[in-house]
Order: C-alpha cells, then sequence, then structure tokens
C-alpha cells in the first residue's frame, strides 16, 4: 500500500470509528435513556440521562430565529466541516493531525446529522464531574470534536519548528 493510499484509509477509518460511535451511542442513548430517570456509576462521575439540545455547545442559539440557526447552525458548519475533510485528504501530511482534525470533524458532522434530521434536535446523554463541579450534558461527538482539537493543537505545539 502506498502512502496516498495508506493516507486516505486512515481518513476513512477515523473518520467511520468516530462518526460510528457517536451514532451508536446516540441510538442506544434514545432506546434505553429516553424516558427514563437515567442512572450513574463511579461514585456520581459519570451521569447518563438522555437530553435534546436545540442550539450548540451549551443550548447557545437555541432561542435564534430559524433563519439564523440554519446559517449559523447548520450550512456554516457544514461548509467548515466538508472543507476540513477535502483539507485532511488532500493538503494535510502530518498523519497524527490528520487523525486528530477528521476525529473532530467526525464529530462535528455527526451533531449535524442530528440537526440536519431530527429538528434541530441533538441528542446528548453524558454528564461528568464530582460533586457539583459538572459539564454539561455532551455526547460522543462532542467528546470526538474536544479532544480530536485540542489534541491537534498540541501536535502544532510539539511539532512547529523552534525559532532560536
Amino acid at each position: 500500500m502506498n502512502a496516498r493510499t495508506r493516507h486516505i484509509a486512515v481518513v476513512i477509518l477515523t473518520f467511520a470509528v468516530n462518526y460510528g460511535l457517536d451514532r451508536f451511542t446516540k441510538l442506544l442513548a434514545t432506546m434505553y435513556l429516553q424516558g427514563s430517570r437515567g442512572f450513574s456509576f463511579l461514585f456520581n462521575t459519570v451521569v447518563l440521562r438522555y437530553a435534546e439540545n436545540s442550539g450548540a455547545f451549551l443550548s447557545m442559539g437555541s432561542r435564534w430565529p430559524d433563519w439564523l440557526k440554519y446559517a449559523v447552525l447548520l450550512v456554516l458548519p457544514a461548509l467548515l466541516c466538508l472543507y476540513g475533510l477535502y483539507y485532511c485528504l488532500f493538503k494535510e501530511r502530518d498523519l497524527w493531525k490528520t487523525i486528530f482534525l477528521v476525529s473532530a470533524l467526525a464529530g462535528g458532522l455527526g451533531n449535524l446529522g442530528d440537526r440536519s434530521f431530527n429538528g434541530f434536535m441533538v441528542v446528548d446523554f453524558l454528564n461528568f464531574g464530582i460533586g457539583g463541579l459538572r459539564t454539561g450534558v455532551l455526547n460522543v461527538a462532542d467528546l470526538s470534536i474536544t479532544f480530536g482539537f485540542l489534541a491537534y493543537l498540541v501536535r502544532e505545539w510539539t511539532t512547529r519548528p523552534r525559532e532560536d
């Protein structure tokens, strides 16, 4: 397998794993958590409870007019994600940066899929924390976005040539 083919295969595999896990866990959350009180484990560190979010991060934009929601929460992010996939396939040469960026893009497209086909509702079901210090309710796509971009930034920072 030549380097180009391997690069494309890595993009496809990374996308499939992140997008697939997101879809699968949202399906499980809908089947088993919707309509229930949910449950927690690891001494209430992880709480699984079904929620729907009509906005973006922490429900930002949920009260915007429909035209603005479509533009800012659907069309613009979709264009950015598609350009990002193009960039990963044809421009980015660092395999680790590609993996990290595709992970984030797959998460973004996972949530965009919910918005597109679920009346702008994104399925969320994860909450992490200790005591009163807790995250918002999120999903696997949000984890892919967050960890993908953070890992990408770390890789960018650690591989950048140092100026003496």
